[in-house]
This record gives structure tokens, C-alpha cells and sequence, in this order.
């Protein structure tokens, strides 16, 4: 591995304190809206709770959204939730950023709203439309390829998908790829949070085989407790340092991380937790140091990413 000459700072326990409290955020707010909506991924979204917050607060580069409204923007890092199903809580991430405000999200799934079931480019902060897994990391390719070799700007790409659509034909083809091409401008993100729709994942939690799986097609690996702020924060730096390949953090999560009676547990993908809602939130509230916790470092973008007009 060839890195840079950053040393690594590790974040304060204050700052650890912020995200572990935002990442319960995430999950309080993926439980309301599922539960107003009678519909939803919950679970889904409380294993990859730490990951929005540690990418979302602290290591994504991007323009203020209380200034910026359009989040397409040119130099900002770029984001595909390929694990689209995911959606309430990358729509509750943007809104605790400071998007749009966190009682739009209240609306998910209605049927004048536009934070529908999963991402759509209609909404100023997607790229690509999601859901049909299995393709975000082929997006994602095609951005870092881009970023590296026509725009030549520091913009990062990060692909989040989940363990279960890691199998699909199309995740290790874009793979083989980005490998090929030494996009090490490239983040892709597995949830490995074991549990399929009706079944475990086919690896369920053997991270040594998606490691080995990862370096055979030119990866960086690295296996991290997806549930670790600290652990995530050091991934994602030894990541950004990475200047020769493209990176793949493995991250070993839970589905449905801190819901009682819920964690870890079979047929509990795709529903809204129903009666057991109000149980859930004030477990997880109970873990929170701060409730009234905002993001403190949101790191803005380097200004280097030409203006491209492809309207003719």
C-alpha cells in the first residue's frame, strides 16, 4: 500500500460522543418515519447507523447544506446508497446536516412527498436513482473514474451497499473494474450486517473471506466493527491515505443494532416495528449523552472540480 503523508489524528472523545449520539439520531429518526408510514427498512438502517454518522460528520467533504441547497455539487465528495432500500436514513442524515428540516421527514412514502421508499434523482442530493440492488457500485465506478482521470479533482466516492446484494453478478464485475483501474479515489462500504430478507447472507459473518475475496480484486481491505466510531474514523483515514488502489471497508454490523427483542433477528427486514416502536425509541434514547446533538465537523470540499455543461 502506498499512502501519504498525513498522520493519522484521532478524534476526541468529545467528538466520538457527537457521532455515537448522531448515529442514534439516525436510528430514531428510521424508526418514526418507517413507523409513520407504516413501511419501511428499520433494521436496515440501524446497522449502518455509525457508518452515516462517521461519513456524514466527519469524513464526507461538502458544501454547508444550510447555504447550499444543491448538493450535486462539482467538488462536493459523491455518495450512492446502492443499498436503496436504506433510504430513511440517508434522507434523516441530509436533514440533520441541514438540508431541508427534520420534520419533512415525517412525509416519507406519502404520496405528495418526494423522500420516497428509495432515492431518486427528483431530490437535490441523489445522483442516481437506487433499489434495484446491486448497481450502485457500477455508479460509483464511473464517478471515481471520472473524478480521477477527466476532471482530475479531489472529490472522494463512497458506495454503501449491503451484504446480501454483494453477491450479485454486477457488484463484482464494477469490483474487477475498479480494481483494474486503481480508482483510489474509491470507498466501497459493506454493511455485513448478516441477514438477508428471508435468509442469513450467504457469508454471514465470515470477514475473512470477504477480505480475501476484496484483495483478489485489487482492493485495499479492511475489516472494522462497523458499530466502532473509532475504529470507523481510522478506516476511513487509512482509506483516504490509500494512493494506489481502490478501498473496501468490510464492516461487521447487527441488523437492527440496540432494537430489544429485535437485534440480530430473523423476520424483522422490511417492516416497520409497529406496537413495539415506542419501546424501541426509548430504549435508544436512553443511550444518548446529548439529545439535542448537532454535527460539529462537517468538512467543506476543495474547490478543484471544473464546471462541466453537457447541455449543447
Amino acid at each position: 500500500m502506498s499512502s501519504g503523508d498525513n498522520l493519522y489524528h484521532q478524534p476526541t472523545m468529545e467528538e466520538v460522543t457527537v457521532l455515537k449520539d448522531m448515529a442514534t439520531k439516525l436510528r430514531i429518526h428510521s424508526v418514526k418515519m418507517t413507523l409513520a408510514s407504516k413501511s419501511g427498512h428499520p433494521t436496515s438502517c440501524s446497522s449502518m447507523a455509525e457508518l452515516m454518522s462517521v461519513l456524514f460528520f466527519k469524513v464526507m467533504k461538502y458544501k454547508d447544506p444550510k447555504v447550499t441547497k444543491e448538493q450535486r455539487d462539482p467538488a462536493n465528495d459523491r455518495f450512492i446508497l446502492s443499498k436503496g432500500h436504506a433510504a430513511p436514513i440517508l434522507y434523516a442524515a441530509w436533514a440533520e446536516a441541514g438540508l431541508f428540516p427534520v420534520s419533512d421527514l415525517m412525509n416519507l412514502r406519502k404520496i405528495d412527498s418526494d423522500l420516497e421508499g428509495h432515492p431518486t434523482p427528483r431530490l437535490n442530493f441523489i445522483d442516481v436513482a437506487t433499489g434495484s440492488l446491486g448497481q450502485g457500485l457500477s455508479v460509483a465506478c464511473g464517478m471515481a473514474y471520472a473524478g480521477k482521470h477527466f476532471d482530475k479533482a479531489s472529490y472522494r466516492t463512497y458506495c454503501l451497499m449491503g451484504d446480501g446484494e454483494s453477491m450479485e453478478g454486477n457488484i463484482w464485475e464494477a469490483l474487477n473494474f475498479a480494481g483494474f483501474y486503481k480508482l483510489n479515489n474509491l470507498c466501497a462500504i459493506i454493511d455485513v450486517n448478516r441477514l438477508g430478507q428471508s435468509d442469513p447472507a450467504p457469508l454471514q459473518h465470515d470477514m475473512e473471506t470477504y477480505k480475501k475475496r476484496m484483495e483478489s480484486f485489487g482492493f485495499h481491505a479492511i475489516v472494522v466493527d462497523g458499530h466502532d466510531i473509532l475504529e470507523l474514523c481510522k478506516a476511513f483515514d487509512e482509506a483516504e491515505s490509500v494512493t494506489d488502489k481502490p478501498t473496501c471497508l468490510i464492516a461487521k454490523t447487527f441488523k437492527g443494532k440496540y432494537f430489544p427483542d429485535i437485534e440480530n433477528l430473523m423476520n424483522w427486514h422490511g417492516k416497520a416495528l409497529g406496537d413495539k416502536s415506542a419501546s424501541v425509541v426509548k430504549h435508544v434514547e436512553s443511550l444518548m449523552k446529548n439529545p439535542g446533538v448537532k454535527p460539529t465537523n462537517i468538512p467543506p470540499p476543495t474547490m478543484d472540480a471544473p464546471n462541466v455543461d453537457i447541455t449543447g
